[in-house]
């Protein structure tokens, strides 16, 4: 049995050099098999090879040489895989495990088919399937909420039918226009005499008032015309994003056929996305996008040239989205909250809870435990304690608290410069219930008989911490447990009386 005791592995047994086959590989149609084939015939040892080290041979030189790839399709996993590797710090070191776990805490989910409850304004909703989000990744978490909810990828079927209707409608006009040319040629051109004489031959003329050139008769095809879809018009089922420039940055939407810049009415996020400035959400007064523009009467509209009438008409329409999104996003209501941002969470929660509904779900994602760390401090139990404590005071008719004495000169020094509310309680603690901090880490493992352990050639990085709570709606006015603190009587058996 062949044995590789004796083989000895030596540089000098390959007669091909480094530049013959450099030169081979650009001489190459560049498939290399053939290089792979000329290095395997010039070893001279090849022979004395098993046949499971000609194998293993074999897979190096096909691995060196032979260069494959596949084409996946673009997902959320593969981009973020691909990012991950080049501009980790674009997407603040987000992998696609804690983008998942994101996805579930937020409860994200196609919200088509949700309820939509009216509030006691009867003006704005509540739920709907509609979250807010601040997104500091570009938009790979914008991408990710968006595949959940099934708004993400285009619909190739409805393109393909608005294509084959313009198709049809063309159709249909070039045969309409064919027959109309048949007719008037059979009209304006006359018959020959049975005689067959050519001199008989005449050719009735048109009417001279009107036009010989059929050419303006005829009109060329045009297509159908589309009914105008506003922008950011879905009740149900969105996205609303945060953002403090002029527009938000979801650069990397792109790779899902939407450009936020010149969007096309096709896709799903058209309608579905929608985004609000920090200075229209807190300060509208102040945004000058919310200002309505002015109303001109139709009869100035009639003498106004074609193209200043579109452009206030351009106006008006964005003035009106515009006012719609703010005041939507005012009004609240929004089944949860996702944010993934370099700002302070702390002052991020504090405008932003409020506008969340009873039973929401709060997401907050960092690559650091300190600021989560900071907030599960500021929703803990022992601040809600004692923030109801200050708020409402002791019970009116109580002089103990917990067997302790209560003395109103302890209230009154924590009021005072030394104890400050804002500084005490940044955050209202009664907003959310169980805070909690978490990761997860999906590792790649070698598994191997008694060398199992992760890859060691694995990647390092931040690891990545999330903070979820439920938004919760604080009952007003202080609540008391009582009771009946009588104590029971314990029985006592009466004693036989023994008689002397």
């Amino acid at each position: 049995m062949r044995n590789n005791r004796l083989t000895i592995d030596d540089a000098s047994r390959q007669k091909l050099s480094m530049e013959e086959i450099e030169e081979l590989k650009k001489a190459g149609t560049g498939s290399g098999k053939d290089i792979i084939a000329k290095i395997m015939a010039s070893h001279n040892a090849i022979g004395e090879k098993t046949t499971f080290s000609l194998a293993k041979y074999t897979l190096r030189k096909s691995r060196k040489y032979l260069k494959r790839f596949t084409a996946l399709p673009m997902d959320v996993g593969v981009l973020t895989e691909y990012v991950l590797e080049k501009e980790a710090y674009k997407i603040m070191e987000l992998r696609e495990d804690l983008l998942g776990l994101i996805c579930s805490w937020a409860n994200i989910h196609c919200g088509a088919t949700s309820r939509v409850q009216t509030a006691e304004d009867s003006v704005s909703q509540i739920g709907g399937g509609r979250w807010l989000v601040v997104d500091d990744t570009g938009g790979l978490v914008t991408a990710a909420l968006a595949e959940r909810m099934g708004v993400l990828y285009p619909d190739d079927d409805e393109e393909e039918v608005s294509e084959e209707e313009e198709v049809k409608v063309q159709h249909e006009n070039g045969a309409t226009e064919t027959t109309q040319n048949v007719e008037e040629i059979d009209a304006d051109t006359a018959m020959p005499d049975a005689d067959g004489d050519a001199d008989a031959t005449t050719v009735a003329t048109s009417d001279p008032l009107k036009p010989s050139d059929t050419s303006a008769a005829t009109s060329l095809p045009r297509k159908p015309v589309r009914p105008h879809i506003p922008q950011m018009s879905a009740r149900a089922n969105t996205l609303t994003v945060l953002h403090a420039n002029n527009q938000p940055n979801l650069s990397y939407l792109k790779y899902f056929g939407y450009d936020y810049g010149a969007p096309a009415p096709s896709h799903p996020l058209y309608k579905h996305l929608k985004s609000v400035s920090w200075l229209s959400l807190l300060h509208p007064e102040d945004d000058p996008q919310y200002d309505e523009p002015e109303i001109i009467s139709d009869e100035v509209l009639a003498t106004m040239k074609s193209s200043k009438r579109g452009t206030y008409y351009r106006k008006r329409r964005r003035w009106e989205r515009v006012k719609n999104v703010v005041d939507e996003a005012r009004a609240g209501g929004y089944d949860g909250l996702v944010v993934a941002t370099a700002m302070d969470a702390k002052t991020v929660l504090k405008e932003l809870v409020p506008l969340v509904r009873g039973g929401g779900k709060i997401v907050v994602y960092n690559q650091n435990v300190e600021p989560l760390v900071e907030l599960c401090d500021y929703y803990s139990k022992e601040r809600r304690a004692a923030f109801i404590a200050r708020e409402f005071g002791p019970p009116p008719n109580s002089k103990q608290t917990n067997g302790k004495k209560h003395r109103i000169e302890d209230d009154v020094e924590s009021t005072t410069d030394g104890g400050n509310e804002e500084d005490d309680f940044p955050l209202n603690p009664t907003l959310l219930l169980a805070p909690s901090l978490q990761t997860a880490r999906a590792r790649q493992w070698q598994v191997l008989p008694q060398r199992t352990h992760p890859m060691m050639t694995s990647r390092g990085g931040a690891e990545g911490y999330i903070f979820t709570a439920t938004r919760v709606l604080p009952i007003e006015g202080r609540v008391e447990a009582r009771g009946h603190h009588g104590k029971k009587k314990r029985k006592v058996e009466a004693e036989p009386i023994v008689q002397s």
